[in-house]
């Protein structure tokens, strides 16, 4: 799924486009609409210049007035013209640069004095802004209506307008980046406390902590609440859990006890079936119930993990209690793990890993035992006679046992297997050559020890 920067970035920059282009489009339209208006002052001024220039002769024929001082009025379609009807003589006046073009001026009425503005068709097919005013003029024979009007060439106001456009549209691309930009600092600022919340989540998940710490933003405290109450909670319900199947495998052993004292009484008297029968079922049941503490302790999922834990420390820990049985004080033993690493492993389930793979090495070694990290791998051998390749398969099945005559409950292995699985860690058991056993746990990564 996309993320929120990526929508953020995308949604900025197709408003902040269709905004600028609606700014520009606004400011090339104010522009001309500003420009229109300085041509219109123009051209009213070019009008008063002609009214004020109107002469009769002396049988009431209009004269040509002279033309206002602009050149543009004297050259053939210079682009500045000026036309004078005069409807009562049926006369019309026009300017050099009108040449042989009259403007065709629309055949309507309007009241003396007011300004009328048009866009004709000009001097070869050009367009042009008319400016257009009926006044009353004293004439020999009486007053009569003049209708004076002033031609700008269109192409001015267009390249005008386009000119303006083209000039200002490196600084609304600027302005476009700028603002991007800015949207995406923003956006980065405010979605840092977001990216705080993700963090301190992910030390929790890691074991660094256990609630989120704060400070964040008012509107993200209240989550924050919610989220430590439900870690809470859940760290509640799991001990609570935990503790109740400790309670009701320790209760399991008490009736185990005795039923294992009823079978040793049966066998003093003679009754060896019955006792065997005892034997054995107390014997199956208190694996399992061992078995079943085993599993309690352990977490259920990485993520619920305590901390994490030091290799190290715990396989030296666990190596200076087997050597003080009686076989594990003659084995030489071997440690190469750097004593700073960490395993994001739960320490109990560790102990427990590392406690039942080293036991049942020491339970078959003759000489050495050894467990060293190599990169990712977590590897422990012994040098005994190794396991039958057809019995490979069946290691990890709970209460298995291959040799009846050695001391065990046949779970390590078992268990070692379920926690390698709440921990999503390889296992491998082979034998070595030409003698020996190994097991090897493997970490999705090792952090390098500082």
């Amino acid at each position: 799924m996309m993320s929120i920067r990526t929508r953020f970035f995308i949604i900025s920059v197709v408003s902040v486009t269709i905004a600028l282009l609606f700014a520009a489009w606004f400011l090339v339209e104010l522009f001309a609409d500003n420009y229109g208006r300085r041509i219109d002052a123009e051209l009213t001024e070019h009008i008063n210049q002609l009214t004020g220039a109107l002469e009769f002769s002396a049988d009431g024929r209009l004269l040509s007035p002279e033309s206002p001082a602009d050149n543009r009025f004297r050259r053939a379609y210079g682009g500045l013209y000026w036309q004078i009807n005069d409807p009562a003589k049926n006369a019309e006046l026009r300017s050099p640069s009108l040449f042989d073009f009259a403007l065709p001026l629309p055949r309507d009425s309007h009241p003396p004095g007011t300004i009328h503005r048009y866009r004709l068709k000009g001097p070869e097919g050009t367009d042009v802004v008319v400016q257009e005013r009926v006044v009353l003029v004293a004439a020999p024979g009486g007053s009569r209506y003049i209708r004076i009007a002033v031609a700008l060439d269109a192409a001015v106001l267009d390249e005008a307008r386009g000119r303006f456009a083209w000039e200002i549209m490196p600084y609304i691309g600027l302005l476009a980046i700028f603002l991007v930009l800015m949207s995406t600092v923003q956006l980065r600022i405010g979605l840092e406390p977001l990216g705080k919340v993700g963090r301190d989540l992910e030390n929790i998940r890691q074991r660094k902590a256990e609630r989120l710490p704060g400070p964040y933003p008012k509107e993200l405290t209240g989550l924050a609440g919610q989220v430590n109450h439900l870690l809470e909670a859940q760290s509640r319900a799991i001990e609570k859990a935990r503790r109740r199947a400790s309670d009701l495998a320790h209760g399991l052993k008490t009736p185990l006890t005795v039923i294992a004292n009823d079978a040793l009484t049966l066998r003093d008297r003679g009754e060896t079936k019955i006792a065997d029968e005892l034997d054995a079922l107390a014997e199956s049941m208190l694996a399992h119930v061992n078995h079943e503490l085993a599993r309690a302790r352990i977490a259920q999922s990485a993520e619920l993990r305590r901390s994490d834990s030091r290799p190290a420390k715990i396989a030296s820990d666990i190596i200076r209690t087997l050597k003080r049985t009686g076989h594990g004080e003659a084995l030489d033993w071997i440690i190469e793990i750097p004593d700073p690493l960490t395993l994001p492993i739960d320490p109990h389930d560790l102990r427990e890993l590392v406690g039942n793979l080293l036991e049942n090495a020491a339970k078959w070694a003759r000489n050495a035992v050894s467990i060293r990290l190599e990169g990712s791998r977590l590897v422990i051998e012994d040098d005994g006679p190794g396991v039958a390749e057809e019995r490979m398969a069946d290691l990890t099945q709970r209460g298995l046992r291959l040799d009846d005559r050695t001391p065990g409950s046949g779970l390590g292995l078992a268990i070692v297997k379920e926690i390698t699985e709440v921990y999503s860690l390889g296992l491998t058991l082979e034998n070595r050559s030409p003698v020996g056993f190994r097991a090897t746990v493997i970490f999705a990564a090792v952090p390098t020890p500082t």
